[in-house]
């Protein structure tokens, strides 16, 4: 199929991923809860997917060119290593309302970057009026009735920088897809994400009794979060990104606060205001906006 007239299969495959990482909140969350931290999280989850697509990557170790390389390396730092680092620390020094309502700009960030190196992906007014329309909803959905947004320059400026990351990642796999296989592309995010979280688990070390006594509520959230979240979502997402294009992928999600907030009231017992279902219906107008254009 051509990449011009995708499948109503990839739309389906990129709202099950943006759902599936919607639930990982509560995961991640569920496991700081029980003692690990964000890093060893990322290690542990980034171990079991590395090893889950090994056989399935070839045998080829290394790119065309040292440049593709580098650009390999980019990938596993902007969409593994440094984007989980500084979106979960920004939680950690910040505020986390203020948090989540910026990590929603992702999509309209990566629209912008990516934009501006391939006119052909660039939003018009429209466009933008309808991202705007579901950030506000985003915005109405992440403070969910209780609006408290104090300054927090350390958390923010992190959580600002995955937003960036995230883009860049999205901006440098476009280089590669048509040069190299889906496989080999995410075996390499997964490896270069796991080489450059090493200098900081270095300084942290790494508390492998936690997961060993954690019993099967760890070990199920870790499971998930590597085979499913990890493994098959980063591999059906760059799948997805190669398909549809980048800003029409990066738009869905818009839908994560609505996926997070929903499965934390069914798992977590949190609370749903009337505001948080208006900004549900806001983001749902604005992709509607977006899936016309």
């Amino acid at each position: 199929m051509e990449k011009n007239t995708p499948g109503i299969t990839v739309y389906v495959t990129a709202f099950l991923i943006v759902v599936i990482w919607g639930c990982t909140f509560v995961q991640t969350k569920l496991l700081i809860n029980a003692g690990l931290r964000p890093d060893e999280i990322f290690l542990f989850r980034f171990v079991l997917a590395y090893l889950l697509i090994l056989p399935f990557a070839g045998k080829r170790l290394w790119l065309s060119n040292w440049r593709d390389e580098l650009m390999a390396v980019a990938l596993g730092l902007t969409g593994g290593s440094l984007y989980f680092i500084t979106e979960n620390y920004a939680l950690a020094y910040g505020y986390c309302s203020n948090v989540s309502l910026i990590v929603c700009l992702t999509p309209l960030i990566t629209a912008l970057v990516v934009g501006r190196f391939y006119p052909g992906e660039r939003m018009d007014r429209k466009g933008v009026f309808a991202s705007l329309l579901a950030f506000a909803g985003m915005a109405l959905v992440v403070f969910n009735g209780n609006f408290i947004l104090k300054l927090s320059p350390l958390g923010d400026i992190l959580a600002l920088a995955a937003c960036l990351c995230w883009a860049l990642y999205t901006l440098i796999i476009k280089r590669l897809q048509d040069k190299y296989s889906n496989m080999l592309i995410t075996r390499k995010v997964f490896g270069y994400g796991l080489l450059t979280i090493l200098p900081l688990l270095c300084v942290n070390g790494v508390n492998v009794r936690l997961l060993a006594d954690g019993g099967a509520m760890v070990w199920g959230n870790i499971l998930f979060l590597g085979c499913v979240a990890s493994m098959l979502c980063f591999l059906g997402w760059n799948w997805c990104l190669g398909k549809i294009g980048s800003v029409s992928a990066t738009n869905l999600l818009y839908l994560n606060p609505v996926v997070a907030i929903t499965t934390s009231a069914l798992v977590l017992g949190e609370r749903v205001t009337w505001l948080a279902i208006i900004g549900a219906l806001l983001i749902l107008s604005g992709l509607y906006m977006l899936g016309r254009k």
